[in-house]
């Protein structure tokens, strides 16, 4: 699992979340098997996208993502910080 934290600067946020929202619309159409994938926005306009795969490619090669992916560090205020991370405990995911 991996989880990516980044703060969007202020005046670019909602461009960015117009972004991961259409990534979001693409993976229910394409509904990729073996692919979990979380976004949450904060109220400071940090984003923290939470994913668990086996095959990244199910995420990277979708045009959403793509596009989201283009210019995401001129969108950022903070440089996004990937992490490796483990599930500790999970009772009901949001949105399930």
């Amino acid at each position: 699992m991996r989880v990516v934290r980044y703060q969007a600067k202020p005046d670019r946020a909602d461009a960015n979340q117009q972004l991961v929202e259409a990534v979001f619309e693409e993976l229910r159409a394409a509904s990729p098997d073996g692919l979990r994938y979380l976004s949450i926005r904060l109220d400071d306009g940090t984003f923290i996208h939470v994913v668990e795969t086996a095959d990244s490619e199910k995420l990277t090669t979708l045009p959403a993502f793509k596009a989201f992916q283009s210019e995401l560090r001129d969108r950022c205020a903070q440089r996004p910080l990937v992490c490796d991370a483990a599930v500790v405990g999970n009772y009901r995911m949001l949105g399930e």
